[in-house]
């Protein structure tokens, strides 16, 4: 079991008119390379959980256990190295005023010891110019322009490429493509699910578009008040349209999905 999440509670400002109940009774088990999409309408907990699982904020109780470590209660830098992560901004994951290369060898270098010379070596570069070329996007050829200099798409694909260098435990996509028009976001998701096959890694991936959380992944599952209310795996997903999703939600919550960006896409 490469995750396991289980009776997991969080409540924001608890006790106050503010009090929100983000995660109720959680219940997650990913076995090594699951690449699971993740849908529900606004405030389902789809975020609430990746930032849980990243220790962004504490958990009120339960367990969380990445590879057989319990991460429960560890703080967000000392669980860092076990994961992957990329937001829904472009410009979250990488050093605007740095190189190409010198993020990369950022993201190389993580959790490694550190010696004061700060020059990328030969083989390096030839390992940052190979993996650029996976991109297809001709970034092996602009290893020393600055981040800055790309566009959202570029950016986003160098992102991922960060945040697999180092083989994590768990790729974390956090609406990943949303700020991306429906081009690029279509070639971000082909990189994304290139990466994840080809290195076996374990993913999971909020998206507030229904065609692609069918697409992508071998595992689907709708979260509804914190909870999980649909989870559906295997052929069985592949065979799934965006109506089944739609019934599916209003049999199981009692109510009408109301996410008027999900439905649009």
């Amino acid at each position: 079991m490469m995750l396991s999440i289980k009776q997991v509670y969080k409540t924001f400002n608890p006790g106050t008119v503010n009090e929100k109940k983000a995660l109720s009774n959680l219940n997650l088990e990913l076995e090594k390379g699951d690449f699971v999409t993740i849908i529900g309408g606004n405030g389902a907990g789809k975020s609430t959980m990746l930032n849980m699982i990243a220790g962004v904020y504490p958990i009120d109780r339960g367990s969380i256990i990445l590879d057989g470590v319990d991460i429960s209660r560890k703080p967000e830098h000392s669980r860092a190295w076990l994961l992957g992560r990329v937001f829904q901004d472009p410009m979250m994951g990488t050093a605007s005023d740095m190189e190409i290369q010198e993020n990369l060898a950022m993201a190389f270098r993580r959790g490694r010891r550190r010696g004061l010379g700060w020059g990328i070596k030969k083989d390096e570069k030839a390992l940052y110019r190979e993996k650029l070329r996976i991109l297809d996007l001709g970034l092996e050829d602009r290893m020393t322009a600055k981040v800055g200099l790309l566009s959202g798409g570029q950016r986003q694909a160098l992102t991922l490429l960060m945040a697999t260098l180092q083989d994590p435990k768990l790729l974390l996509l956090d609406e990943h493509t949303a700020a991306l028009d429906p081009k690029t976001a279509k070639k971000v998701l082909a990189i994304t699910q290139e990466i994840v096959a080809s290195k076996n890694l374990t993913a999971m991936m909020v998206t507030h578009n229904m065609k692609d959380a069918i697409a992508y992944g071998n595992r689907l599952i709708m979260m509804h008040e914190g909870r999980i209310i649909y989870d559906v795996a295997g052929e069985e997903k592949k065979n799934l349209k965006v109506a089944d999703l739609l019934e599916k939600f209003e049999t199981v919550s009692g109510e009408e999905f109301a996410n008027d960006r999900m439905l649009l896409n």
